[in-house]
């Protein structure tokens, strides 16, 4: 993890992108350029950077470059929910508050306080879930609903657990079970209730995947 300093611009500005990293920009620009009414390609850009900068040299447990899985998760915001660029933003740094140096008032400073308070909102959702306080889909959601005054913090949730969901694989089979187990009892039954039936299906098909890999084979 590449530390951050408090002057946080400076580094974003001269940090370089090497070729792929170029390469996820563009293909980012341009699914949201086809998916969105309105794109700040400087707002994105300088998440896109942080993100890149604040992951260096951490791996996921596939072997790949962290930053790739937010960026995977701001495409689903962009290409599948079609909401708008401050939610792609907010995707590109879900994780970084939470795993790196960066504070919420350096996102504030550099991306303004929507963008930040729809990290804060991931970062506070993300310790319910896993808490589990509940398996009720219907109470549950209520409380989300609650802590979540944005419905795009749950977006940027549902977009982060189904590109893990998707690249479930990497991890050893008891992990996967319990994810696929805990997609199947809360994710999954939340997505149906917010309409998201698309969503919806692809974690159930990628949960049945997981937990009977037999019978998904036909």
């Amino acid at each position: 993890m590449a530390k951050v300093d408090t002057d946080i611009r400076e580094q974003i500005e001269v940090f370089d992108l090497d070729k792929q990293q170029q390469v996820e920009l563009a293909e980012l620009l341009e699914l949201c350029h086809a998916s969105l009414d309105e794109v700040d390609e400087e707002l994105i850009t300088r998440a896109f950077k942080l993100c890149c900068l604040s992951h260096q040299d951490v791996k996921r447990a596939s072997g790949e470059p962290y930053y790739l899985h937010p960026v995977e998760v701001a495409k689903i915001m962009a290409g599948d929910f079609n909401i708008d660029d401050e939610s792609v933003t907010a995707a590109l740094l879900h994780d970084t508050v939470e795993d790196t140096s960066v504070t919420l008032e350096q996102t504030k400073e550099v991306f303004g306080p929507v963008v930040m308070n729809l990290i804060d909102g991931v970062t506070k959702i993300s310790g319910v879930f896993e808490s589990r306080d509940t398996k009720q889909a219907e109470t549950f959601m209520k409380l989300i609903l609650s802590m979540a005054e944005d419905i795009r913090v749950v977006l940027i949730k549902f977009a982060d657990r189904l590109h893990n969901m998707r690249t479930i694989s990497a991890l050893p089979r008891q992990k996967q079970l319990k994810k696929a187990t805990e997609t199947m009892e809360l994710y999954a039954p939340l997505a149906h209730r917010f309409g998201l039936f698309k969503i919806k299906n692809e974690f159930e098909d990628l949960c049945f995947k997981v937990i009977d890999p037999n019978s998904f084979k036909f």
